[in-house]
């Protein structure tokens, strides 16, 4: 990879040269996405919010879970990421894990990831006086009935300390795998 950076100080200024030298950049970084994203979920370790687990152990179970149940890789990384958002996106967390996984993920996944939340609610909203139906909005759309299962068997049960969760770095080659994208010419 060359060291040279491009010249331009207002992108519409640029040159041909200028994005042959960032294209170049681009791919050793993509290509270190998954070690990115694991890296970031490893923040979620010791960090319980209250939990009798904590948020990455939350998510290696749902993703175990999904993964035992034979679900293709791209659902299982899902299923891995869910919850990644929590550290920055606290009132939102489902959207953040939505954009990491817009470029590779279905449309039903990104759906997923992105209103998870309110389905989790199904089991607690009306304890915190909200109301535990607010996935009902969302019964006519076509991915209602992924999401909920998403949630009934995978989000939901994924709280147990006695759990044999796989480990993050058994998730390490699926996740490489799956964050992986071509980049246009």
């Amino acid at each position: 990879m060359s060291t040279e950076q491009a010249k331009f100080r207002r992108f519409d200024e640029c040159t041909a040269d200028d994005i042959q030298i960032i294209a170049e950049h681009i791919m050793p970084y993509a290509e270190g996405l998954a070690d990115r994203v694991l890296t970031h979920l490893q923040l979620l370790e010791g960090d319980s919010g209250g939990f009798n687990v904590d948020r990455l152990e939350h998510s290696l179970q749902t993703a175990t879970r999904a993964h035992r149940d034979g679900r293709d890789e791209e659902y299982v990384v899902c299923c891995l990421l869910h919850d990644i958002g929590d550290t920055l996106g606290v009132y939102d967390h489902g959207a953040i894990a939505a954009a990491i996984m817009k470029p590779f993920a279905s449309e039903a996944n990104l759906w997923m990831l992105e209103n998870h939340t309110v389905f989790q609610g199904y089991y607690y909203f009306d304890l915190i006086g909200g109301d535990k139906n607010a996935r009902d909005q969302f019964r006519d759309h076509p991915h209602y009935e992924h999401t909920r299962e998403f949630i009934e068997k995978y989000d939901m049960p994924a709280f147990d300390e006695n759990y044999d969760s796989m480990t993050l770095e058994e998730f390490r080659p699926m996740l490489r795998r799956v964050l992986r994208k071509e980049m246009a010419a």
